[in-house]
């Protein structure tokens, strides 16, 4: 048995911070395309865009005339004395009034509740009202009143969760969302609103004594170590981003935009790395000026910095030197430029600020790399650094793994194994069962130390060193998490991958201890079978003949056991339909989708033996284990089904028993 590894620490102030500002960026980050839009819409057709220029300059066009037609309509001009153009607003207003702030609300309720679109709608609620009741872009009261309404939402459903009577579910969670939401947008209005009206007018207020003292430089000297720590999130997308936002819409621009995204610091960084470093900090930087100023990734540059820590000072001074330039020549950006490129910079740039906004990339990049140069050329270290270190170093700031600074060092790919998660659509049947097969080999090697966990696919995180997936489902897999090492598998109970994976773990030298994830799952073995596996639930006779009646056979067990409501047999079919449940040696375990989990109401499976193997897409089912997982409740048993069919004395044992009662004994004997 694995041991229970103790709590850990609580995390200190940097970490927190840290977590805040991911949680920011999670909101943001998704939407980010949106503002994109509308950055590139407000370039283009606002009275002093791109078009507005040309007419001027070269057709001698006014911008307050009505010469532009259809392009002054789109803009939402005014007259010289102020007033609309036309009656049409535009687009260019209202996407930041309402656009904008509407998808951040949303989708800080969908996080809040767990990527559940409920959470979603009523932080969306929640958010208009805000928007409705205050006087400036409500993108601080959208970060407030949309995971506030996510969470709250979430926190009432589970007052009444398996409460409601069958047939009024709809009714009731329709009803109790508009009743919250109404009461969560009238909070907004009231009191959210009006507070972000007062916290940005303070906020307002002083960034502009720095302008006018012209002591904005001096933000470099948070900014800039705040990016190695990973620690600017908080502060650029809780903060510099809204008020950006605020004072692009009322002056076209905003330097706040540039504060953190200037690409020219981390750029004079890699130019001194590639002139006068050593080793393999010298050999990578050309490519990771690449990856950084065209691609806009400054992460690359983290670890050239955190293996020399001196070099903050290069990053302080170019990030001054960047923002100096910019109040200036009073410059800036109408939208946030993401990623921080180059090419993102100079698309958010309006006409007037291209050459000022240029020449503080230049300028940056330049004290970054002179001063950086000094310092490179009077250290002493021959080694030249050491740029693993510094990049797990990295990782560690930022809290997981990054396939960015992978291509830093060619050890990236063949790094510990520690931590193996299984991945599927529901994260509550096939996976259990193959993270159960492969844990206990792990175990009979003697590798304690390495964790193997299921998840969906829609849960996973890029914090896992390797993945296991279905070959139909491995494309999605690595989409959410391009850092680890994928495996194929078509046989998640006897896949000969299994085999590779324990010897790449011993290869790799994994040990240590088990962590409190693999001591869930040692003591979630012990729960008695009988309780989500009931005898009237075992069925020793099937009657199916293919495969969906084998899998409506399952199900309508589920539905009788009063585990789930009758449109989860429907989702077991869509599951079927997307990746076979087939697990090999004669088990199918046939379950619902991710999406249907809202149908479940407590864990339970149901066993079907078949005299007759049904054709399951070609392979023989004998036996069709009907899955409904609402937590991890389930996972002991499924562990314990796993090794029956990993052993063929088990499943002849299976197959001669006569009661339900000696099908339990059987599982119930199996040691997981």
């Amino acid at each position: 048995m694995a041991s229970i590894a103790m709590p850990p620490a609580r995390p200190g102030a940097r970490v927190r911070v840290q977590q805040f500002g991911t949680f920011l960026s999670n909101m943001v980050l998704p939407n980010i395309g949106a503002f994109i839009a509308w950055g590139l819409i407000t370039a283009f057709f606002i009275q002093t865009g791109w078009i507005a220029l040309i007419g001027q300059h070269l057709f001698h066009v006014s911008p307050t005339t009505h010469g532009y037609g259809f392009v002054s309509v789109l803009g939402g001009w005014l007259n010289p004395d102020g007033t609309p153009m036309h009656t049409s607003a535009g687009i260019v207003g209202p996407m930041i009034t309402y656009l904008l702030p509407l998808l951040i609300g949303y989708t800080g309720g969908r996080m809040t509740y767990d990527n559940n679109i409920r959470g979603g709608v009523v932080g969306a609620i929640a958010t208009f009202g805000a928007i409705a009741g205050g006087s400036v872009p409500m993108f601080m009261g959208a970060m407030v009143m949309g995971p506030l309404g996510g969470w709250s939402m979430k926190k009432l459903d589970a007052l009444w969760s398996h409460k409601i009577r069958p047939g009024f579910e709809m009714l009731v969670n329709n009803f109790s969302a508009g009743i919250w939401g109404m009461i969560l947008a009238l909070v907004g209005f009231g009191a959210a609103a009006r507070f972000v009206d007062w916290f940005s007018t303070i906020a307002s207020n002083v960034v502009q004594t720095l302008v006018n003292h012209h002591l904005l430089p001096l933000t470099s000297i948070f900014i800039e170590p705040a990016k190695i720590l990973f620690l600017n999130n908080a502060v650029n997308h809780g903060v510099l981003t809204p008020l950006g936002l605020d004072q692009s819409q009322q002056h076209g621009k905003s330097v706040l935009f540039l504060l953190e995204a200037n690409p020219g610091p981390g750029l004079g960084i890699l130019l001194a790395f590639w002139m006068f470093g050593k080793g393999a900090a010298k050999a990578s930087a050309p490519g990771a000026i690449l990856i950084q100023f065209i691609g806009g990734i400054h992460e690359i540059y983290f670890p050239y910095v955190l293996m020399k820590p001196r070099l903050v000072l290069a990053c302080i001074l170019g990030g001054m030197t960047g923002v100096a330039t910019n109040v200036v020549f009073n410059s800036g950006l109408r939208s946030p430029a993401s990623p921080g490129s180059i090419i993102a910079v100079w698309l958010a740039a309006p006409p007037g600020s291209l050459f000022g906004v240029t020449l503080s990339v230049i300028l940056a990049a330049t004290v970054s790399c002179l001063v950086a140069s000094f310092l490179l050329k009077i250290d002493r270290d021959e080694e030249g650094g050491d740029l693993m270190a510094a990049t797990a170093q990295m990782e560690t700031n930022k809290g997981k793994r990054s396939s960015v600074a992978a291509t830093l060092t060619s050890a990236g790919a063949a790094g510990v194994v520690r931590s193996i998660v299984f991945a599927c659509d529901a994260g509550m049947g096939s996976s259990a069962m193959g993270a159960s097969v492969l844990r206990r080999k792990i175990k009979d090697a003697g590798h304690d130390g390495v964790t193997v966990v299921n998840k969906a696919i829609s849960d996973l995180t890029d914090t896992f060193d390797l993945v296991v997936s279905h070959q139909d489902l491995a494309d999605r897999a690595a989409q959410r998490t391009p850092s680890a090492v994928h495996v194929e598998v078509d046989n998640f109970m006897a896949s000969p991958r299994y085999d590779e994976i324990v010897e790449l773990i011993g290869e790799a030298g994994a040990n240590g201890t088990a962590t409190a994830a693999g001591a869930h799952q040692a003591v979630a073995a012990q729960e008695p079978t009988g309780s989500v596996l009931a005898p009237s639930s075992i069925v020793l006779g099937g009657r199916a003949r293919s495969r969906d009646d084998a899998i409506d056979e399952a199900g309508r067990l589920l539905v009788a056991a009063g585990a789930v409501d009758e449109s989860y047999v429907a989702s077991m079919h869509d599951r079927e339909t997307s990746v076979s449940t087939f697990m090999g040696n004669g088990l199918a375990i046939p379950h619902g989708t991710n999406d249907a989990k809202s149908s479940i109401h407590r864990t339970a499976l149901s066993f079907v033996r078949y005299a007759e193997p049904v054709d399951w897409n070609g392979k023989p089912a004998e036996f069709v284990v009907g899955v409904a997982g609402a937590g991890d409740d389930h996972l002991a048993l499924l562990s314990r089904i796993a090794g029956v069919f990993t052993d063929s004395a088990q499943v002849e044992a299976l197959r001669a028993a006569t009661t339900p009662a000696e099908v339990t004994a059987i599982l119930e004997a199996v040691k997981v």
